[in-house]
C-alpha cells in the first residue's frame, strides 16, 4: 500500500460526498420551505447551499481523472436528497388537512376528535352509495400521528385523505380557545406571516 494516494482516492471523495450531502439536504429543505410559504429564511439557506456546492464542484474539477470523486459527488447527491426529506419529516413544519368520509353517522368520531382537541367540521354529502358525512380536520403536522391514531381507534376502516396546506388564516377555532361546536374549526397555534 506504499504509494497509494489516500488523499486523492479516499479523503477528497469523502469530503466531496459530505459537501454534497450537506448542500443537497439544504436544497431539498429549501424547496420544501418555499412550498410552505416560509420565504424569509430561504435566501440564507440558498446562499450556504451554493457556497458548499461550489467547494464540492471545485474539488471534482481539480480531480477529473479520479472516478472516486465522481462517485462521491453522485452518492452525496442521492444521500443528501434522502436526508433532506427525513429532516423535513422530523421537523414537521406546517399544517395538513385531513378529509374523512364515512357512510355511517358517527357522532362517536366527532366526539373523539373534539375530546382529543382536534377541531372538526362535518359536512353532509352524497356519495355513490348514498348519504355520507365528510369530516374536515386541519392539524399541525407534528400532531398528525395522534390524529390518525384517534381515527383508527374509532373505526379502523374509515376512508381518509391527507393534503398539505400552504397556509392558514385566523378564521376558525384554534387550540386552547376551541369550542369545537361544529363550526369551521382548526387546531394548533396560529403564526402570522
Amino acid at each position: 500500500m506504499d504509494g497509494f494516494d489516500y488523499t486523492g482516492w479516499i479523503i477528497i471523495p469523502v469530503l466531496i460526498f459530505l459537501a454534497r450531502l450537506m448542500d443537497v439536504s439544504l436544497a431539498t429543505f429549501r424547496h420544501i420551505l418555499i412550498f410552505k410559504g416560509m420565504r424569509k429564511i430561504v435566501p440564507a439557506i440558498g446562499f450556504v447551499e451554493v457556497l458548499i456546492w461550489l467547494v464540492a464542484i471545485t474539488q471534482v474539477m481539480q480531480n477529473l481523472s479520479n472516478i472516486a470523486s465522481y462517485l462521491g459527488f453522485a452518492s452525496g447527491f442521492a444521500a443528501g436528497t434522502y436526508l433532506g426529506i427525513v429532516l423535513e419529516e422530523k421537523i414537521a413544519l406546517g399544517h395538513q388537512l385531513v378529509r374523512i368520509i364515512t357512510q355511517r353517522k358517527t357522532p362517536e368520531l366527532r366526539a373523539a376528535l373534539s375530546t382529543s382537541r382536534f377541531g372538526v367540521t362535518v359536512v353532509p354529502a352524497q356519495g355513490s352509495k348514498g348519504p355520507v358525512d365528510i369530516f374536515f380536520v386541519a392539524v399541525e403536522r407534528k400532531r398528525m400521528k395522534k390524529l390518525i391514531k384517534c381515527i383508527r381507534e374509532c373505526d379502523p376502516d374509515l376512508f381518509f385523505t391527507i393534503e398539505d396546506v400552504r397556509s392558514v388564516s385566523s378564521a376558525g377555532v384554534w387550540g386552547h380557545n376551541a369550542d369545537f361546536g361544529g363550526e369551521l374549526a382548526m387546531e394548533g397555534t396560529l403564526k402570522k406571516k
